[in-house]
């Protein structure tokens, strides 16, 4: 039998090299595969909250407009050209008749929402040069989820106005690509939701919500929600636009004869059907809420 050793005597009794190796494990932060673990997910979610912190505050972003909706809104042409290719498959019967013919509705679905991918780029574009002609201090700086849809015609719009746009993508498991109209510096890549949300919401001085599913109803609930139990103390206006769509999928009028919502909640946001509308109102509230007035505070601690 065998005598046992104690380990730090076989430690001193163990050759140079390993000797050395044992001297200068790796540091914590440069392990990757503990960083990846479990045990390090506080850390991933303070490097979501830090990064962007970091990142925000050397450009001097204080305020955003925030746009939700749809990431399958196509922009107006591609929503033809896929009706048109639809419709020409059909026509020669190029395979299943119910097939082609579900495909041209469905195309024809989407060029219909393809005119709030364009409403959603002409509003940013007209709230980003409203914005630039403010004092450099008063910006505000349209914000997106970064992918496309609704997300990259807000993007777009900014862009071609010529101010800086923020993107906040989300990773999921089929890949949300970030669009290419995010300003350079200015575009985050999220895997944590609840982090992506929380920065949707605290620089925001107003959402825009245009059409959208379950993405978009989330994060518009969650912030009518928070207004609503007093859990956000800033007034942010709420824009929801396309109220012919919003009628047709939510009956608001249900949830107030059901008595789950006051009358009071309903002025927890505004419907808009046009871009004038919309623009008027959310830069009037801006106006109202956040610039008359009040001296300004840098955001961060």
């Amino acid at each position: 039998m065998q005598p046992s050793v104690d380990p730090h005597v076989a430690e001193i009794q163990a050759p140079e090299h390993h000797r050395k190796h044992n001297r200068h494990p790796q540091k914590a932060y440069r392990n990757a595969r503990f960083l990846n673990s479990a045990d390090a997910r506080i850390l991933r979610m303070l490097a979501e909250y830090l990064e962007p912190y970091q990142r925000l505050r050397k450009r001097r972003v204080k305020d955003t407009i925030v746009f939700f909706g749809s990431a399958r809104a196509l922009p107006r042409d591609q929503a033809r050209q896929q009706l048109a290719a639809a419709q020409q498959a059909l026509a020669r019967g190029d395979g299943d008749a119910r097939g082609l013919a579900a495909a041209v509705k469905a195309a024809q679905n989407a060029l219909r929402l393809s005119d709030y991918y364009e409403d959603a780029r002409e509003l940013a574009r007209r709230l980003t040069e409203w914005s630039m002609s403010l004092n450099e201090n008063q910006r505000f700086v349209v914000c997106s989820g970064g992918g496309p849809g609704i997300m990259e015609a807000a993007n777009r719009g900014a862009a071609e106005a010529g101010g800086p746009t923020i993107g906040m993508n989300i990773s999921l498991p089929h890949e949300q690509e970030p669009n290419p109209w995010i300003s350079p510096g200015l575009g985050f890549e999220f895997h944590y939701f609840f982090m992506r949300k929380f920065w949707f919401v605290y620089l925001a001085k107003a959402l825009a919500v245009f059409p959208g599913g379950f993405g978009t109803l989330d994060e518009w609930f969650e912030v009518l929600t928070l207004l609503q139990t007093g859990k956000m103390k800033k007034s942010v206006p709420v824009l929801v636009y396309g109220k012919e769509y919003w009628d047709e999928v939510i009956d608001f009028e249900k949830l107030l004869e059901y008595g789950v919502i006051d009358e009071s909640d309903m002025q927890l946001f505004f419907f808009a059907s046009t871009v004038d509308e919309a623009f008027d109102f959310l830069t009037t509230e801006l106006t109202r809420r956040f610039l008359r007035g009040r001296r300004r505070k840098y955001w961060y601690l």
